[in-house]
């Protein structure tokens, strides 16, 4: 059995569609059968809403792959906000057959990285922030006008692997500013991804990687050292 958590978005919007694309390799290199499928954070609107993360990985891999439906667990955005992360939290529980305190250990979490330093729904200074108990939360993004549920940062700091997914010229310098500039979390929340045991990787392309140094991989501190 394989657990990975996903984001939304157009990065891993193509990574879906190379994966889901039978004359790719890819396709074949997934093992559909054992894959369970999780989400990192979700809109609150219906899973049909143009908006919706479900809706992006449905149409961009879901529909076309053998995932069975019992192994795809998506948030229920459509419902209240509390109401939904609290459902979350019980499907993780069941899901990972949590006693307790335990959290769950996803085998892979992929992030995205907005330009603001925000990854999952952890946005700049907005409540979640401050969550280190819960599992999963709504949280209330003024800059949007928006709720969003989402997964607590020291649930994403418990991955085996965790991977930030990011792409363009507009990213390069928030990245540069998470991983070399100073400790600030409340304004950069992607500085709290630290996991714990597990690896942290950066999936970039050239152009997102241009203001960091090369060769780079990031230290036991979550900042970047040459290798």
């Amino acid at each position: 059995m394989t657990r990975v958590a996903i984001s939304g978005g157009h990065t891993p919007k193509t990574m879906f569609e190379l994966l889901a694309d039978l004359d790719q390799p890819y396709f074949a290199q997934v093992p559909w059968d054992r894959l369970h499928l999780f989400w990192v954070d979700e809109r609150c609107v219906p899973p049909t809403h143009e908006e919706s993360n479900y809706r992006m990985t449905n149409e961009a891999m879901l529909k076309h792959v053998p995932l069975p439906a019992a192994q795809v667990y998506r948030m229920e955005g459509e419902l209240d906000p509390e109401l939904a992360a609290s459902r979350y939290e019980a499907t993780l529980r069941t899901a990972f057959r949590l006693e307790g305190a335990e959290t769950p250990v996803f085998d892979l979490v992929l992030l995205g990285m907005g330009d603001d330093g925000h990854t999952a729904s952890l946005f700049p200074h907005t409540e979640a922030l401050h969550e280190r108990a819960r599992l999963v939360v709504a949280n209330h993004v003024p800059q949007k006008d928006a709720w969003r549920v989402t997964l607590t940062w020291p649930v994403i700091n418990r991955g085996r692997e965790v991977a930030f997914l990011v792409e363009g010229e507009a990213k390069a310098q928030v990245l540069h500013d998470v991983f070399l500039g100073p400790y600030d979390p409340e304004s950069k929340p992607s500085q709290l991804i630290r996991p714990q045991s597990g690896q942290l990787t950066l999936l970039l392309d050239a152009a997102a990687a241009a203001k960091l140094p090369a060769p780079a991989r990031p230290g036991a501190d979550g900042k970047l050292e040459l290798s």
